[in-house]
């Protein structure tokens, strides 16, 4: 029983675990106060490149699992795409069904071309297309692609049969990805 205490005492004597990117902040902190200045950057923007990287796999957590009997692959080159487009997250994942029906559902999020087609889904209406609801959210629908803007900051897009694409988003939490980053 004498041996309890001891480990408790040993374990609250270890330090705090850090993470990736507080060790990489510090170590570009370690490189300023050096002078280091070229290095202290590049860990900055190692430590950035982690950031988004954690940001992007808790978009890519909106994308529900494949319906039954469907399969499921996510795109991991979503955030290269959308560097050259003007920065933010993004999460692609490609649902395919047994006969071979695709569904690519994408979310990008605070990315500039995700403002400037906010008008043209709030104008859906006037600009011909239909409007639908799912699970609360409106989407512009046009051809095989359906649109949204969640919190006027997110885009959830959809290419493919509609019918199986409503399948998916009607998994989807709208209202706990309007909370995404914050």
């Amino acid at each position: 029983m004498r041996i309890l205490p001891i480990i408790a005492a040993a374990l609250l004597a270890l330090p705090a675990y850090a993470d990736e990117v507080s060790d990489t902040l510090k170590s570009a902190i370690t490189a300023y106060e050096e002078g280091d200045i070229q290095y202290a950057l590049e860990e900055l923007e190692f430590a950035k490149q982690k950031l988004l990287e954690m940001k992007t796999d808790s978009l890519g957590a909106f994308l529900p699992a494949a319906p039954e009997g469907w399969a499921f692959e996510k795109n991991s080159e979503m955030n290269t795409v959308l560097g050259m487009m003007g920065g933010g997250v993004g999460a692609e994942g490609v649902y395919t069904s047994a006969d071979g029906t695709e569904i690519k559902v994408t979310l990008m999020a605070d990315n500039p071309m995700v403002a400037s087609m906010g008008a043209m889904i709030t104008n859906a209406g006037a600009m011909g297309m239909k409007v639908e609801r799912i699970n609360r959210q409106r989407f512009a629908i046009q051809d095989e692609q359906m649109m949204s803007l969640v919190a006027n900051r997110i885009l959830v897009q959809t290419e493919g049969d509609l019918d199986s694409a409503r399948a998916v988003l009607e998994q989807m939490d709208f209202k706990a990805m309007a909370q995404f980053g914050q």
